[in-house]
């Protein structure tokens, strides 16, 4: 049976030198003169041998007669035409093909081509054209280049710009859908920023609160952490998209701590421009959730679902202010790295079983960043009627309940209640009198803790929001006393 070859393929024949115009040209040219040269050769031996019925031996001297005159105007129209054709076409067009290849895209300035003024209008148009177009296609990329700027720069406030670099660039960057990966979430709010707000002109509620999130966006932003979204005064940051990091609940931890500082710096520029100071709790917790591209075709969000949010949510919400509270399995991750104060126990609504969060007050190298409260002023007596609701988020739930505080200072008040007081709750106080013309609004307070088991029982508040004028006259009253 005859074996069946297969022609070779284009791929597995030899390749072909590349060559020049100067080559090509001048090839050409002396292979076609000589080629009309040897016809003429031939034609005129065998007229000559025809017409003249020549010897054998004048054909032959006529011959060489006519090859030395044949090697005489080839060397000459070779010399001419060389020189000639490299004036006029090959070097123009080997000095286009060298300003294409040194073209430089970042300056387009130093692109021109030098040409000689007698050169062929065909040439110069190439040029001109060359000019053209080049001009066309650079100003085609920088406005390309210009709105990818303007897309990034434009989104990045909206996004992280980590994460519009990977929306635009990657090919499934806008398909709906997610992955799932550990992530540690930092939820951080503002205490008692709604009832501020209240109080004041919206405009300057809302030069605050954008001096804050300044501020805070820039800490975050050092720490490599992607800002969610902000939700009014609280800030939802994720720490390990787009890509998953083995630091991120230590990064996570030294960013809140980070942000405690700088909002005590910012407080201090705050009241010295005749605004009041801000209190912000951190709650963190660290593990699956499923991020990506949310919603519809219609409609998209790029963020996180999972129950680690709301469980950092809720760390977050047993907070006071200037507290950092770390849920118990970020706290497995960074244990060896922070200090922490005894945990907190706490069975919340929704949740199976107790909340164990840590207050974290300090994280060791590299960061090295420490930030504890403040230790509070001493306790003064003082004793003031109130009555005492209680809250759960922004609405009231039960009360009222007619109590007395026992002891205050600027930040804490010792009160006696007739009823039990779950610590960690959320309570709202309003003292029942007023004084020099001057009654009392709503001060928000959490419940950290009892003094005593008597009766009635002493509970200790953390003050979480007080109007200015309350403080003040209340700063007075401690002073005097």
């Amino acid at each position: 049976m005859p074996m069946k070859t297969e022609a070779p393929t284009p791929q597995s024949e030899t390749p072909t030198k590349d060559k020049g115009i100067r080559e090509i040209l001048l090839a050409g040219v002396f292979w076609r003169i000589l080629v009309i040269e040897m016809v003429l050769l031939v034609w005129s031996v065998v007229y000559k041998m025809a017409s003249e019925n020549a010897s054998g031996e004048d054909l032959m001297w006529y011959a060489l007669r006519i090859i030395l005159l044949v090697v005489v105007i080839l060397l000459f129209m070779m010399v001419t035409l060389r020189r000639f054709l490299e004036r006029k076409i090959i070097r123009p067009m080997e000095a286009i093909s060298e300003g294409n290849r040194r073209l430089d895209v970042a300056h387009p300035e130093v692109d021109n081509v030098p040409l000689d003024e007698d050169v062929a209008v065909e040439i110069r148009e190439i040029v001109s054209t060359r000019g053209k177009m080049l001009e066309a296609i650079l100003n085609v990329s920088n406005q390309r280049l210009q709105l990818v700027n303007f897309i990034k720069d434009t989104f990045g406030r909206y996004l992280s710009r980590k994460i519009v670099d990977e929306i635009l660039e990657s090919p499934d960057g806008r398909r709906i859908g997610g992955r799932r990966q550990t992530v540690t979430v930092l939820m951080s709010d503002l205490r008692g920023f709604s009832d501020l707000s209240d109080s004041r002109d919206p405009e300057e509620m809302v030069r605050i609160l954008n001096r804050y999130l300044e501020a805070m966006t820039q800490v975050i932003q050092r720490y490599d952490g992607v800002i969610d979204e902000f939700i009014g005064d609280a800030i939802l940051t994720v720490f390990g998209i787009p890509e998953e990091k083995a630091d991120d609940p230590t990064r996570a931890v030294a960013c809140a701590l980070a942000m405690q500082q700088t909002l005590a710096g910012l407080n201090q520029a705050l009241v010295a421009d005749g605004l009041p100071p801000l209190e912000m709790g951190i709650g963190i917790n660290t593990g699956p959730v499923v991020v990506g591209n949310l919603g519809s075709e219609a409609r998209t969000k790029y963020g996180i679902v999972g129950a680690v949010v709301n469980v950092a949510s809720r760390i977050e919400s047993n907070t006071v202010g200037g507290q950092v509270l770390v849920g118990e399995a970020t706290y497995a991750r960074v244990s060896a790295q922070v200090t922490a104060e005894s945990p907190m126990t706490v069975m919340m609504k929704g949740l199976k079983r107790p909340l164990v969060c840590y207050p974290v007050t300090a994280i060791g190298g590299p960061y090295n960043i420490r930030f504890a409260l403040k230790p509070p002023d001493p306790l003064v007596e003082i004793r003031l009627p109130f009555e005492l609701w209680h809250m759960d988020g922004k609405k009231v739930v039960a009360g009222p309940i007619v109590g007395e505080t026992h002891q205050l200072n600027a930040s804490t008040f010792i009160v006696h209640v007739p009823e039990s007081l779950a610590a960690l709750t959320n309570v709202k106080l309003l003292f029942t009198f007023c004084e020099e013309a001057h009654c009392f609004s709503d001060v928000y307070a959490k419940v950290i803790g009892m003094e005593n088991n008597g009766q009635p029982p002493v509970y200790r508040l953390h003050i979480t929001y007080m109007d200015q004028q309350d403080r003040a006259l209340l700063d007075r009253w401690i002073r005097a006393a």
